[in-house]
């Protein structure tokens, strides 16, 4: 992809509007996950080694324009000073007074975190003079959010027409490995896309089987395709009006010359609870009284057998209801054996959105992947093949000065 990053800017004295994401799991104050401040921390590194004098912007929760103060960034600080290493200051306002006033307090290598962009209605409305508000004081936007990439807001948008743009190196990273494993991957691919429905995935899904080699489906979704095989679910999750365009996608493999895989035997419960009585069945059907919550050995050999020979692989979703255990046991496997393979320098590996890294977590690999995206809804679109506004801005924005 064609798009500047920090190392194309000249930075020492110069004003650097960071677009963040530092919409943080947090809980009374406290913030419970720091994952997206860590992986801020090369980009925060290298623009205080370059002198750069930056001021951060980023969005906190829904307050739909209008200043709460349970939604304010003002708590942030010193958890940013802490795992970063260095002072971070706070404004009151991401623009107008108190954003100047930052901006000229400023020294080289310095930092100062804004005021939640949502405060102001034209963040969303993709305003430009709001943009142009934002950029009043600055002389270089970077964006390192790729998690809001999917939204076309004034920050990630709009801004990209006012100022020279480029990206940090959590962004660009993110960028690059996407790239390389949906557009130029090594062959053969291998997707995995899991969760309840087709219903909500069907852009993915079928992206998907144009891209991929191999559409591995778990959880309610793939049971929704064995039923429109003529498999029996008994009281499984599965979507019976989605029948159709589950046979729809199969034919449209076939077409493309894409395998789907689909469980070959259940781990079976009555009632789903922690560690409820199971067996393995050794086919498709459920009996009536049952309900399917992993995939069984079969489904996971399986699995297994066809990643030896694969070089790309793509996650999204978990292949049971890993959140109840041991019915985590299916994603655990396969997700073990993925990170076995990276690590012998096999396979790439690429997975996010939604569960996925809850589920890897879950499984004690993630950090054996080659990337783990945390973006939510910029992954899952960029999976359906589309076109994320944050992005396609940077590529088309103006040359650095």
């Amino acid at each position: 992809m064609d798009f500047k990053t920090l190392e194309d800017f000249d930075l020492k004295g110069k004003t650097v509007l960071l677009r963040a994401d530092l919409n943080v799991p947090a809980e009374d104050g406290r913030v419970t996950d720091t994952t997206r401040i860590d992986r801020l921390k090369p980009t925060i590194d290298f623009l205080q080694e370059r002198g750069a004098k930056t001021m951060i912007i980023s969005h906190f929760g829904r307050p739909k324009g209008e200043r709460k103060e349970e939604f304010s960034l003002s708590f942030l600080s010193p958890y940013l000073e802490t795992q970063w290493g260095v002072s971070v200051a706070f404004a009151d306002d991401c623009i107008g007074t108190p954003a100047a006033e930052a901006a000229e307090g400023l020294n080289e290598g310095g930092f100062v975190l804004l005021e939640n962009l949502r405060f102001h209605k034209g963040e969303e409305a993709n305003d430009i003079e709001f943009a142009r508000q934002l950029a009043a004081h600055a002389d270089i936007y970077i964006n390192d959010a790729f998690s809001c990439a999917h939204r076309a807001h004034a920050s990630t948008e709009a801004i990209t027409h006012i100022l020279p743009s480029g990206t940090g190196f959590l962004m660009a990273a993110e960028l690059n490995a996407l790239a390389d494993a949906l557009e130029n991957p090594e062959r053969p691919v291998f997707a995995i896309v899991g969760g309840a429905k087709i219903s909500t995935k069907l852009s993915v899904l079928n992206n998907m089987i144009e891209k991929v080699d191999y559409l591995c489906l778990g959880g309610g979704m793939a049971n929704t395709f064995l039923y429109a095989q003529g498999a029996a679910l008994g009281k499984s999750l599965y979507e019976k009006d989605m029948a159709e365009e589950a046979r729809a996608i199969m034919k449209k493999a076939r077409e493309k010359g894409c395998e789907i895989i689909l469980p070959l035997d259940h781990i079976i419960v009555e009632e789903l609870v922690s560690n409820a009585e199971y067996k393995e069945v050794n086919e498709r059907n459920v009996p009536d009284t049952k309900l399917s919550v992993d995939c069984g050995s079969r489904s996971i050999s399986h699995i297994k057998d066809t990643l030896a020979n694969c070089h790309t692989v793509l996650w999204n979703g978990p292949l049971g209801v890993f959140e109840i255990k041991p019915f985590d046991n299916g994603t655990n496997e396969v997700a073990k054996e993925v990170a076995r393979l990276t690590k012998e320098g096999k396979l790439v590996s690429v997975a996010g959105g939604g569960d996925t890294v809850s589920a890897l977590n879950n499984a004690g690999v993630a950090d054996d992947f080659s990337y783990i995206s945390t973006a939510g809804g910029a992954f899952l679109e960029w999976l359906e093949g589309k076109t994320l506004p944050g992005v396609a801005a940077l590529l088309q924005s103006k040359d650095a000065a």
